[in-house]
């Protein structure tokens, strides 16, 4: 029988810290989902860990071990085995309470329907403080832009999908030499069609650590300016506002001058725009050149 919930966890050489999402996983108070593992490329011992959990039969695990990626990459290939209605991605340094599932599960199943996206969440820190702000009580529905643009939210929030609308946008686009899309991509899109219900209950206990994205994100933006142009490009065409579409055309710029695009004018969604941000997209994209990070 398919779990309602599938909650999948890209890893990458995480096995030191991996333990702390199967500990919080087996305390679940709810049962009905199934652990989901993308091995993106991981050299040390994160298979043999898995194997030894998987043997223990405490809950459903599965396990895919693939070529490195990154971390748009795993997502991919967690929408592709899929099969639950609802999934929520729980990073390799992250765990949940042990009643979230059943907080996610009991909330769908009052609230829940075709009519959502599904539901957006709480992430609290190690010390139980929420990252950011709460979400407004009295908006019980919002799309991602509306909740940080119009209620004015902070901070990131745990997002619980639609298996069925993962699996009908697009994938992130994988570019040559480049391990980084941001995640948003698919959000965006999703934000097109419906809103998401607000829970406003802790689902998930983060640490950003220092080998994640969350805390190298110049770097990755170094490393990564054709994902980060495909990003900006659609971002661009759904902005809300001039100002966050003003500023989404000052990085389109920047990520183009990294990979050599003359041609980012003709190609953008919002060609008036990115003329006047040009000069603008210079100054970051100096900045950036010339900012010293690994």
């Amino acid at each position: 029988m398919v779990p309602t919930l599938t909650v999948f966890t890209p890893t990458f050489n995480r096995a030191y810290t991996l333990h702390q999402c199967y500990e919080s996983l087996i305390r679940q108070t709810c049962k009905d989902f199934i652990w989901l593992i993308i091995d993106d490329g991981s050299t040390d011992n994160t298979h043999s860990l898995v194997e030894k959990w998987i043997k223990e039969k405490k809950i459903t695990i599965r396990y895919v071990y693939q070529q490195n990626q990154g971390m748009h990459g795993a997502h991919n290939k967690a929408y592709e085995l899929i099969e639950s209605e609802l999934n929520v991605c729980i990073d390799s340094d992250d765990f949940m309470p042990d009643d979230a599932v059943e907080k996610i599960l009991s909330f769908w199943k009052k609230y829940g329907g075709a009519h959502v996206a599904g539901i957006v969440g709480l992430d609290a820190d190690r010390q139980g403080n929420v990252i950011g702000t709460l979400m407004p009580e009295e908006v019980k529905e919002s799309t991602l832009i509306n909740l940080y643009g119009k209620h004015k939210v902070k901070g990131d929030k745990k997002l619980v999908y639609r298996t069925e609308l993962m699996k009908e946008t697009p994938p992130y686009p994988i570019f040559p030499g480049e391990k980084y899309c941001p995640l948003s991509y698919k959000y965006i899109l999703i934000d097109q069609k419906f809103p998401l219900l607000i829970l406003n209950e802790v689902l998930c206990t983060v640490e950003y650590l220092p080998d994640g994205s969350s805390l190298n994100m110049i770097s990755q933006y170094k490393k990564n300016p054709r994902g980060f142009s495909f990003f900006r490009k659609e971002a661009m065409k759904y902005s809300p506002t001039y100002k966050d579409r003003f500023r989404e055309s000052i990085h389109y710029v920047s990520s183009n001058l990294m990979i050599g695009n003359g041609k980012f004018i003709f190609e953008s969604p919002r060609k008036l725009t990115t003329l006047m941000t040009t000069p603008l997209g210079f100054i970051l994209y100096f900045y950036l050149k010339y900012t010293n990070l690994p």
